[in-house]
């Protein structure tokens, strides 16, 4: 490990980081805060969430001498901002943990690649643009409030995607804070370092918590985190065992669920990051950027006091307009995929506009709803 270790793969880990956490940072803290997460619970949050991608990160890259790159699942704390409304933050917590384990059970049992195979990738598609479509429009209507704020952040994503699309929404983030610090929205002076310390949170299970909170977070995390996780690590060119590390994954995730890990997968767009010519001319030795930022993983987990703060600190339209600007390529994405498929369109379609309404019926919310609705409408149609 020492001798594969380099300058260039420690700056990737930490780009693969920092993009990563300032991207979707904020969508997590609204998760937790939607559950009526305490201060101290959001600080258990990071501190679980920073502890389980560390230990993923460092002990299947040191395994498999691979870059292996995990994260949280930011459509997965996006669903829960608009369907765990209302569910008491213990059974969100006891979604979390069956969540989780089904993940490792799906995993070392290889079942992984056909479960979700009989998923059509359409009505996931649909599903996950239906759930982050609020996120979008939400950006924008911070115009209404923060006019100056809004648009100087619009501005700068914009010229930053088309000039240094690696690094538009931590450009767009820089600009908001500058902007907020300049004219007096910030509120800084209650910030102080601080360790976090993990909150344990007995989880509980009811009905309408594992069908609208643990099986659609299970999907959205499998289908649209963990299949583009395993693409990119084909695509770079390296042979994983996905089985295993999907399972191991898991397994972390389950232990660490009630302190705040509600979903860890395989990045994807980060990734890409410790498995390119960045991180290291020679491919072997790659796999030293991944632990790397497995270790920026453990400080972040270790300030996650601090960071809870820190986003404390900012004014609400700055956090809302971050989350959606960062989640607006996923979005375009999603209806991509979702509508690429004509035999299946109208099906996508409804799946999407069923989860973006919003409804909550018999006390599960709509991103399963979204899925029953377009499955069924696919079924007709096969018929």
């Amino acid at each position: 490990m020492w001798r594969d270790l380099s300058i260039s793969a420690v700056a990737a880990g930490f780009v693969t980081v920092l993009v990563g956490f300032a991207s979707s940072a904020a969508i997590v803290f609204q998760a937790a805060q939607s559950l009526g997460a305490t201060t101290d619970q959001i600080s258990s949050w990071m501190w679980a969430l920073g502890l389980g991608m560390g230990l993923t990160c460092i002990g299947l890259s040191l395994r498999y001498r691979v870059p292996v790159v995990t994260a949280w699942s930011t459509p997965g704390a996006a669903m829960l901002i608009s369907s765990a409304a209302g569910v008491p933050l213990s059974a969100a917590v006891g979604a979390f943990v069956l969540s989780a384990a089904m993940m490792m059970v799906a995993g070392f049992t290889g079942v992984f690649e056909r479960m979700i195979s009989r998923i059509p990738g359409s009505l996931a598609s649909g599903m996950l643009a239906g759930v982050l479509l609020r996120f979008g429009l939400e950006a924008f209507q911070v115009l209404k409030t923060q006019f100056g704020l809004g648009l100087a952040m619009f501005a700068v994503y914009v010229l930053a995607r088309r000039l240094a699309s690696r690094y538009a929404v931590i450009l767009t983030l820089l600009a908001g804070v500058t902007f907020s610090a300049a004219t007096d929205l910030l509120k800084m002076q209650e910030l102080a370092l601080q360790w976090a310390k993990p909150v344990f949170v007995a989880p509980t299970f009811s009905l309408a918590a594992v069908v609208g909170v643990a099986l659609p977070l299970f999907i959205v995390t499998m289908a649209s985190q963990n299949v583009p996780g395993v693409a990119t690590i084909r695509a770079s060119g390296y042979d994983v065992p996905i089985s295993p590390t999907i399972g191991w994954i898991g397994a972390v995730n389950t232990m660490l669920a009630p302190f705040g890990a509600f979903a860890l997968n395989l990045a994807a767009i980060t990734a890409a990051i410790s498995m390119g010519r960045e991180a290291h001319e020679d491919p072997k030795r790659r796999y030293a950027a991944s632990v790397s930022a497995g270790v920026f993983y453990l400080l972040i987990g270790l300030l996650g006091a601090t960071v809870a703060a820190l986003f404390a600190a900012f004014p609400k339209e700055l956090i809302v307009a971050i989350a959606g600007f960062a989640l607006l390529s996923t979005i375009g994405n999603s209806l991509a995929q979702a509508l690429r498929e004509e035999t299946e369109r109208e099906a996508a379609l409804v799946t999407f506009l069923v989860t973006a309404s919003g409804i909550t019926l018999l006390g599960i919310g709509s991103a399963f709803w979204g899925l029953v609705a377009g499955g069924v409408t696919l079924l007709l149609w096969k018929r």
